[in-house]
């Protein structure tokens, strides 16, 4: 490789390369490929490769059509700041994405970036709240729990889990929780799995 080809490969400045993950990290929360959000914008693959890569500037013709064809506000991509919004390998308290679940009493706030190999989420189990039935799917997973208590079954096992316990197991155990105390307990849970497939009950 030349130098000239060289320097064309490198990215021309850090904004290009901020927005360029914003763009990739919003096409992946959206599960879109790269060819899905190129039709869907009415841009070439190459050009909007060329835009995730920050190695071209997003222009001015092409923000509005990309930002609607994932359903944000223009201002969404090209926001000035580090901390404008999730990036492709960050995750701000303020933009957490829930997932859904279908149980009465928890919520699961998701703390991986869509990049990410793992999946981590902020789970909250209000008091009296829990699984509604034991689930399983694949994968493995990890926990902390950062408040309150929490009963954890794991393959007909019960364990009553406090401030400062943790857990570990195959996702392919049949396994639940329940918050039996009068507190709201928080837990920060890890799987190997992707976030559609750790709904309650998936």
């Amino acid at each position: 490789m030349d130098l000239l080809n060289e320097a064309a490969e490198k990215p021309r400045d850090d904004a290009d390369v901020r927005v360029g993950r914003r763009v990739r990290a919003l096409r992946l929360e959206r599960s879109l490929s790269l060819a899905e959000l190129a039709a869907k914008a009415g841009v070439s693959i190459g050009a909007l490769s060329q835009i995730e890569r920050g190695l071209s500037s997003l222009r001015v013709k092409v923000i509005w059509p990309l930002a609607a064809a994932l359903d944000i506000e223009p201002s969404a991509l090209i926001a000035d700041g580090k901390e404008a919004g999730n990036d492709l390998y960050c995750v701000r308290a303020n933009s957490r994405r829930q997932i859904p679940v279908k149980s009465e009493g928890i919520a699961k706030a998701l703390l991986s970036p869509p990049a990410a190999t793992l999946t981590g989420m902020l789970v909250t189990v209000e008091a009296g709240g829990g699984t509604v039935e034991a689930y399983a799917h694949p994968g493995h997973e990890f926990g902390f729990v950062i408040s309150g208590e929490v009963e954890l079954v794991i393959d007909s096992t019960t364990y009553g889990l406090k401030t400062g316990d943790s857990f570990a197991f195959k996702s392919t155990l049949l396994h639940a929780f329940r918050n039996l105390g009068t507190e709201c307990c928080q837990i920060l849970w890890v799987n190997t799995t992707k976030p559609s497939e750790v709904r309650d009950g998936a």
